[in-house]
C-alpha cells in the first residue's frame, strides 16, 4: 500500500515538472464587442525563412468557437517600417475531413526578418467593428528569430544573409568591371601614343635624312 502511495506521489510530482517544463503558446487574449479573440503566431518559436502563419481565435460571449466572422476583417502585418499587403484569413476546420479546429483562422506567411512583428486587424466580425494591433514581446508572442539558435551541428547561412553576401559580390564584380575597363581605356590611350610616337619619329626621321642628303648635295662642288 505504501509502495502504491509513493507511486503515485511520485507520478503526481513528475506531472507536475512535465507540467511546467511543457513549452507554453504564447498568445494574446483580448475583448472585443462580444467576442473574444486569441492572437499570435501559428507556430512558435517563429523562424526566419520558415513557413508560419498568424493565428487567430474567434470565441462568442459563452466561449464558443465562431466559424463564420463575415467577410470584412482584414489583416496586415508589420516589421521594421514595413508593411505587408492584406493577408488571407481562412478557417482552419475542413467539415469535409473533419482536420483543423472551429474558430481558428490562419493566414500563411513567411517571416523573412528577425525582430519585432505586428498584427493589425481592421474592418469587422459579423456586425462588430475592429481596429485592433498585437506586437510581439516577452509578454505577447514570440519574436522572430534566425533558424541558427537552433540548427545543429552546422550553422547555414540564413535567406538574408545570404542575400546581403550576394548584394556585396555584385558590388564587388562592378568595382572590378569598372577598374578592368578603366584599364583597358589606359591600355588603349598608351598604345595609342605609342603609335602617333612611332609616327612621328619616323617623320622627324625621314625629314632629317632628306635634310642631310639635300646638304650633302648642296655642298658638292
Amino acid at each position: 500500500m505504501r509502495f502504491l502511495q509513493r507511486v503515485a506521489t511520485t507520478g503526481a510530482a513528475m506531472g507536475v515538472v512535465m507540467a511546467l517544463a511543457a513549452p507554453a503558446s504564447a498568445h494574446v487574449v483580448k475583448d472585443v464587442g462580444t467576442y473574444q479573440l486569441t492572437v499570435g503566431w501559428k507556430t512558435e518559436p517563429a523562424y526566419t525563412g520558415v513557413p508560419n502563419a498568424v493565428y487567430l481565435a474567434v470565441h462568442d460571449a459563452a466561449g464558443k468557437a465562431v466559424d463564420d466572422i463575415g467577410d470584412k476583417l482584414k489583416l496586415v502585418v508589420s516589421t521594421a517600417g514595413k508593411t505587408s499587403d492584406p493577408l488571407e484569413l481562412a478557417l482552419s476546420f475542413d467539415e469535409d475531413t473533419g482536420i483543423g479546429s472551429h474558430g481558428e483562422f490562419d493566414a500563411p506567411i513567411i517571416p523573412t526578418q528577425p525582430g519585432v512583428y505586428t498584427f493589425h486587424f481592421t474592418g469587422a466580425i459579423n456586425n462588430h467593428a475592429v481596429d485592433e494591433s498585437f506586437t510581439s514581446s516577452d509578454s505577447t508572442f514570440d519574436e522572430v528569430v534566425n533558424p541558427t539558435v537552433a540548427e545543429f551541428p552546422d550553422k547555414t547561412p540564413t535567406a538574408g544573409e545570404v542575400a546581403t553576401n550576394v548584394g556585396r559580390l555584385g558590388a564587388r564584380v562592378d568595382a572590378a568591371k569598372t577598374t578592368a575597363t578603366s584599364a583597358d581605356d589606359s591600355a588603349s590611350s598608351a598604345k595609342t601614343l605609342g603609335i602617333l610616337a612611332l609616327i612621328v619619329g619616323i617623320v622627324l626621321g625621314g625629314g632629317a635624312l632628306v635634310l642631310g642628303l639635300s646638304g650633302r648635295r648642296t655642298s658638292k662642288p
